[in-house]
C-alpha cells in the first residue's frame, strides 16, 4: 500500500485588513483569505488602533499584533483553524484589560 503525499508550499503574507466582523489576509502569490473576525475573540474584543498595529513575523509566516499577545499563521488559515485559545485563558485577558472588572 502506498500513501500520497502532496507537497504544499504556504505563500507569504503581505497585507492584512481588519473590520469590524473580517480579517483578510493578502498573500504574496495572488491570493487573499478572510475568516469571521469572531474566530479569534482577542482581535474581536480590540479596539481599531490595536488591530491596526499589526505586523509580518517569520518573513510573512505570521502576524502578530502586539497590543493584543496574539499570533496567527498563515497555515492556521489557509488550514480553516480558529483560535485554540481556551475560555478561561481568554476570560483571563479580558479581565486584565478591564482592570479585573467583569465584562460581558
Amino acid at each position: 500500500m502506498s500513501i500520497l503525499t502532496i507537497d504544499v508550499s504556504v505563500p507569504a503574507a503581505k497585507g492584512v485588513d481588519v473590520t469590524e466582523d473580517t480579517l483578510t489576509v493578502e498573500l504574496a502569490d495572488g491570493r487573499s483569505i478572510s475568516v469571521p473576525l469572531a474566530w479569534y475573540p482577542r482581535l474581536a474584543h480590540a479596539t481599531p488602533g490595536e488591530r491596526c498595529n499589526w505586523r509580518l513575523i517569520g518573513g510573512g509566516e505570521g502576524v502578530r499584533w502586539p497590543d493584543l499577545d496574539e499570533d496567527i499563521s498563515v497555515e492556521g488559515l489557509l488550514a480553516g483553524r480558529p483560535s485554540g485559545e481556551s475560555q478561561t485563558s481568554l476570560k483571563r485577558w479580558l479581565a486584565a484589560r478591564t482592570g479585573g472588572q467583569r465584562t460581558g
